[in-house]
């Protein structure tokens, strides 16, 4: 028995091909209306899961502004990037989605049953009967060191923008890069790696002020180190740079960390059979859904007459958006709409009152 009801679900007595996770509802991206996509989702009491190619939450608003101001967000005066990616991470916990981060979905396809097959660049997969396109403007991915067959140190010796710095503790480091996260995650190091090198192309940054004058002061007592170069070969132990005067440098190390910026990639949806009008999805504006049943696009990446790109009004789309996925997560049932000011069964679910 348990071997027929394994072949009947495609999986084989000696497979090593795990099986996709199952899921009412997928976000891809988790930015700021990802993440209050989720949290909208779990209020109607749809599990989802997250994917986002950044190794953290809070998309661009993180990534590109993390510390400067924001004034637009409804009833908060005043936050940051980093703080409203905070405060939304915060208010989606007690709903518990769960995260599948540093990769992107790759892959979508229609099965019979009218439910949506994702594969991920991690080798994740998924089978959703919703899908949630909160991608901005694409996948935010890092910016590559451009040397032919770099590729091949990456996570063993090259790693880009990395949250956990304890993998470098007693290491010689080279930190490559010019803005506030390159100097940010070179102060980090000091004290904890054996050796921290700052690596720029030039002797100027685009960073913020404080911060320059951090790593300056940290130059002058002998506490980093400061070179001046472009990369131009690397072999996982030494790094070879190229000065502006010509001269070629060699930099010993254990570990080279690149935090050379992010881009917006469209990437693989532009393959998914959606329509694209200038890299956005069309979407209807009663349900944000696209031409493709189940699969709604939120926030940047949705295209709609009056169109405005603000993140308030990503809110107000993942909130329809939620509201329309019942339907197709609850067929024949009337969802009723409630208030969480006066519903027991969302203190429940929030773990409040």
């Amino acid at each position: 028995m348990e071997r027929q009801d394994r072949q009947d679900r495609g999986v084989g007595p000696l497979s090593t091909t795990p099986a996709p996770i199952e899921t009412e509802a997928l976000v891809i991206g988790a930015g700021p209306v990802g993440l209050f996509q989720a949290f909208q989702l779990g209020l109607l009491e749809i599990p989802c899961h997250i994917v986002d190619a950044l190794p953290s939450a809070g998309g661009q608003c993180v990534q590109l502004y993390g510390d400067k101001p924001i004034y637009d967000i409804p009833g908060v005066p005043a936050t940051s990037g980093r703080g409203l990616a905070e405060s939304l991470l915060q208010q989606v916990a007690p709903l518990k989605p769960q995260f599948h981060f540093e990769q992107q979905v790759a892959t979508l396809e229609r099965q019979a049953d009218q439910r949506l097959l994702l594969g991920t660049t991690a080798g994740t997969t998924f089978l959703a009967k919703t899908v949630f396109i909160a991608a901005g403007v694409g996948a935010f991915v890092a910016k590559r060191i451009a040397l032919e067959g770099i590729q091949r140190f990456e996570g063993t010796k090259l790693f880009y923008h990395p949250e956990a710095l304890e993998r470098f503790d007693g290491q010689a480091v080279v930190v490559n890069g010019g803005d506030d996260a390159a100097l940010a995650t070179a102060l980090a190091l000091i004290g904890k790696a054996r050796q921290v090198t700052l690596l720029h192309r030039r002797d100027g940054f685009q960073a913020d002020d404080a911060l320059v004058a951090r790593m300056r002061a940290l130059v002058a007592e002998g506490a980093l180190n400061f070179a001046v170069g472009q990369p131009a070969a690397f072999d996982g132990q030494v790094l070879q740079i190229t000065t502006p005067d010509a001269r070629t440098v060699t930099l010993p190390l254990d570990a080279l960390i690149a935090c050379l910026g992010i881009s917006p990639r469209l990437g693989p949806m532009a393959d998914w059979g959606l329509d694209l009008v200038r890299k956005q999805v069309p979407v209807d504006t009663e349900r944000f859904q696209t031409h493709e049943a189940g699969v709604f696009a939120v926030g940047d990446i949705n295209t709609y007459p009056g169109k405005k790109k603000l993140i308030v009004c990503g809110f107000h789309e993942a909130t329809l958006a939620a509201w329309a996925a019942t339907a197709i997560v609850f067929p024949g049932k009337a969802v009723p709409l409630q208030y969480t000011t006066t519903s027991t069964r969302l203190h429940q679910l929030l773990g409040v009152g």
